[in-house]
């Protein structure tokens, strides 16, 4: 079975002024890879409850993160052959991709996607459930970008597995 590949980002907050900080991506191959974004100076808006959720810290991101003209080309280069990756949080995922491009002067070589549409009736019945036994089987540490789109895509994979689904 082919899986469909997940993009997941974290951000500074939500609404307005927000903006990513780290996007992962969950290949077709079961392999993840993430990166944090250096915040451009214009974006100053950070939530520290956000930073709660995924643990990522402002110095950190100045520290560690990439330029967004970097990280742009590096989502092109991964997912251009691809041509679609699939979010759980289409909104706001959507939104800040959009961002992230913009600043970086380039076009997205590929579309993002809702989740939802690849899903089933069947697997939406099962999916908070399988996601929940997942977290809790292989320890995944919820808020970081790769893990976050690797749990979507083992959920959509064994709720497509599970009795009367597919």
């Amino acid at each position: 079975m082919t899986l469909p590949t997940l993009l997941d980002i974290e951000a500074s907050g939500f609404g307005r002024g927000s903006y990513p900080i780290e996007i992962g991506l969950a290949r077709a191959d079961g392999s993840c890879c993430a990166f944090l974004i250096q915040p451009l100076e214009e974006w100053t808006h950070w939530d520290p409850k956000a930073e709660l959720l995924h643990g990522i810290s402002r110095a950190r991101l100045q520290r560690e993160g990439l330029p967004v003209t970097q990280v742009a080309r590096w989502l092109n280069d991964e997912l251009g052959e691809v041509g679609v990756a699939y979010s759980d949080s289409w909104g706001y995922d959507n939104t800040w991709l959009s961002l992230l491009f913009h600043h970086a002067g380039m076009l997205p070589a590929f579309r993002l996607e809702a989740l939802r549409i690849l899903l089933s009736e069947c697997q939406l019945a099962l999916w908070h459930r399988t996601r929940e036994v997942l977290v809790e089987e292989l320890g995944i540490r919820r808020h970081r970008a790769s893990e976050d789109a690797r749990l979507l895509q083992l959920t959509y994979q064994r709720t497509l597995q599970q009795a009367g689904c597919g």
